[in-house]
């Protein structure tokens, strides 16, 4: 597990995105209504869109929220000047990120992006400079609880999962893109509690730091997640979960 995804995993553990609850329903609906765009209102047809609504699902998004972004996204007028790109750059010590950017002006956001960079020690990068180091993959985090993580784990490569890594209280498992909902969906069958299901980029090769080091990457990466252009954030970073404990209360 790359250290920016289990760090997301501990803050939610934590409850830390609550106080960012707002600012997450509001890129959940952009995603919802960008999907519908692409693919129409109905989920069952559109891959896209059932992802963004497991996301809100996930985030415990109200439903009228979820009614409207697709209602937008199918209107069509709302969401049509909005563009989406990825930004290319580097933290510090080397470590590569790509943004994933939704906007209406390219123009500010390549601007705010660039100065956040600036401001933590890192640099925006020429495009394709990093995003070769990236590769879609599905992610699905079961919450182990009482059930045995070997259990998860054997029941997830059954149902088509290409690999799975036990961490404290929960099971990561990748698979492919295209087989990312069969799996979760076979383990919500049996009985397991799936907390997080998402196609996403995942480093080839990750980059692993010391205390200093990480929050100086974890900093940058929260302020450019703050920004209401950037949907998500990704990086080959990666340490340990006892320094992602530490990290969550200093970050």
């Amino acid at each position: 597990m790359s250290g920016h995804s289990k760090w997301s995993q501990i803050k939610r553990q934590k409850g830390v995105a609550d106080v960012r609850r707002g600012a997450i329903f509001t890129k959940v609906a952009r995603e919802i209504s960008l999907a519908a765009r692409q693919g129409g209102g109905d989920p069952n047809a559109n891959f896209r869109l059932r992802l963004a609504l497991q996301k809100a699902k996930e985030n415990n998004m109200p439903s009228e929220n979820v009614d409207r972004a697709i209602k937008r996204g199918v209107g069509g007028t709302e969401v049509a000047h909005l563009l989406e790109y990825s930004l290319e750059g580097y933290g510090s010590n080397g470590v590569a990120m790509l943004v994933d950017i939704v906007t209406d002006n390219k123009q500010r956001t390549l601007q705010e992006v660039r100065n956040v960079f600036t401001r933590h020690g890192g640099n925006l990068g020429e495009a394709g400079s990093v995003a070769w180091l990236f590769e879609n993959k599905g992610i699905i985090t079961v919450e182990a609880g009482d059930k045995d993580a070997d259990d998860v784990s054997l029941a997830a490569i059954d149902a088509g999962a290409e690999d799975v890594k036990t961490l404290e209280g929960s099971v990561e498992i990748y698979t492919a893109p295209e087989d990312m909902e069969k799996v979760r969906r076979a383990l919500e069958e049996k009985k397991y509690k799936v907390t997080s299901a998402e196609v996403s980029l995942w480093p080839k090769s990750t980059i692993e730091l010391d205390e200093k080091g990480a929050i100086s990457n974890l900093k940058l990466m929260e302020k450019l997640e703050e920004l209401d252009d950037v949907q998500k954030v990704h990086s080959n970073l990666e340490f340990s979960e006892e320094l992602a404990e530490k990290l969550v209360a200093k970050v």
